[in-house]
């Protein structure tokens, strides 16, 4: 989507603040002992008291309201009886839509203890989304995002899932531009303009390089299997710089 009027920039920072408070509803209540259906719970009560819809339900008919992945599994986790354990990581993903408007946000939370390296993966899978923010700005190259993630990455000796993409959003949960790579992509030549609305989303990991499908229609998994994190902003290109919408209010 490209914003081009004042009220649908209204709507998207207000299911952009109500995703990131179901967000962070669910992240407050992540402990050994939940459920990842309960913790998904607690995102659906967020979002349906705030009059909004569950993404992922309304556009593919997902089993859950929000995506919940542990460990193993990088993106697209079904919410159900797996109950989470001290020393798990655990990815929340959560998209919604609300009067003809979508945003996407997600995390990472180590679940206490967990090693040094575990924490300092979360901490720096957060400056990764950072790194690609800050190239959000009009006639800047979208292949930006994914060489300046790179080029983190690199210096920090982590790998980036390579075919879990960014992408364009809005009127829809994907839409134009679509597949926005957050890793060095050499035949990227689109721009960005002013208004663009997309997401900013790195998988960044201690080893993985793919996401692969598992048992179901839905859950992906870490190839080769490696502690793998996401952090994902919507964010909108102004003048100004990187306009994110996904913020907790």
């Amino acid at each position: 989507m490209t914003l081009n009027n004042e009220e649908d920039l209204l709507r998207l920072k207000e299911i952009g603040r109500i995703c990131a408070n179901a967000l962070q509803a669910m992240g407050e209540a992540l402990e050994p002992g939940i459920t990842t259906a309960e913790l998904d719970s607690i995102g659906r009560k967020v979002l349906e008291e705030a009059g909004a819809r569950s993404a992922p339900e309304l556009c593919y008919k997902f089993p859950g309201a929000t995506c919940i992945s542990v460990n193993e599994e990088i993106a697209h986790g079904i919410p159900g009886s797996r109950v989470i354990q001290a020393g798990d990581l655990v990815n929340i993903d959560v998209s919604a839509e609300k009067d003809g408007i979508f945003a996407d946000t997600g995390a990472s939370f180590p679940v206490p203890p967990v090693t040094a390296a575990i924490d300092r993966l979360c901490r720096d899978g957060k400056r990764a989304m950072w790194v690609g923010l800050k190239q959000v700005r009009p006639d800047q190259p979208l292949a930006a995002i994914g060489n300046a993630i790179g080029d983190f990455a690199r210096k920090n000796r982590y790998s980036l899932v390579t075919n879990l993409a960014s992408h364009g959003i809005g009127r829809s949960l994907h839409e134009e531009p679509t597949e926005i790579a957050t890793w060095p992509d050499p035949r990227e030549r689109r721009r960005m303009t002013d208004g663009m609305v997309f997401t900013v989303e790195p998988f960044l990991s201690m080893g993985a390089q793919w996401a692969e499908g598992g048992n179901d229609d839905w859950t992906l998994y870490s190839d080769p299997r490696a502690p793998t994190v996401q952090y994902e902003h919507t964010v909108v290109v102004t003048r100004g710089g990187p306009l994110v919408v996904t913020l907790p209010g």
